[in-house]
């Protein structure tokens, strides 16, 4: 199944390491992280579960639950915790889809044949309170995600939902924003960005964070 962004992630109900997940009712008004990695007791989804764990605080802050997924059984999941836990030096704190029958990882397309034939891909799902898709990342086995784009991403995301504003390259919460070309009236410009804005060009004019 093609996901694309915009379309409404799929709901199922499967097992974790945090008991019976029905997604939609477990996600409730909150964004969702959803990623998927190739298998428990490997060194990169090792890291990579750590990291997520040592930002709890980061994805509260914005109101986000991560969901990790791979195909491997309950039991694998609960005792690779602990060596995630002890290896890396914090509590996960989030629940592992355990997705033996692969529900989760078809309806989301995440077993690519040609790179892992029986596992799931790197793949990362950002997905908003009305369930829409707003992103979608694909990593190689040997890759380790960057969880500071993930979340640079997320902060652009909600910025942008509330503001006439996106966001430039290499853009970090605080960084000045630019002003959607669509919007041209004055008023409404100067209502909305009381700090004024540097017009580079008509379509591009750089303006400070408005919710700073």
């Amino acid at each position: 199944m093609t996901l694309r962004l915009g379309d409404v992630a799929p709901d199922f109900t499967q097992q974790s390491s945090a008991g019976e997940i029905s997604f939609h009712a477990w996600a409730g008004e909150s964004w969702v992280v959803l990623f998927s990695h190739p298998a428990d007791f490997t060194p990169v989804c090792t890291t990579e579960l750590g990291k997520t764990a040592r930002l709890a605080e980061e994805f509260k802050k914005r109101n986000v639950k991560p969901l990790a997924v791979s195909v491997d059984t309950l039991e694998s999941h609960v005792a690779w915790i602990n060596d995630i836990n002890e290896t890396q030096n914090t509590s996960v704190n989030f629940p592992i889809l355990a997705d033996a029958d692969r529900k989760v990882a078809e309806l989301y397309d995440m077993i690519h044949p040609n790179s892992l034939a029986n596992l799931t891909v790197r793949s990362v799902f950002v997905i908003d309170p009305a369930k829409k898709i707003r992103l979608t990342l694909t990593y190689p086995a040997s890759t380790g995600r960057n969880f500071n784009e993930i979340l640079r991403v997320i902060d652009s995301l909600q910025l942008t939902d509330h503001h006439k504003v996106a966001t430039p390259a290499d853009w970090v919460d605080g960084d000045d924003v630019v002003i959607i070309p669509s919007l041209q009236d004055a008023d409404e410009i100067a209502q909305r960005f009381p700090k004024g804005y540097k017009a580079i060009r008509p379509y591009l004019r750089l303006t400070p964070q408005p919710n700073r």
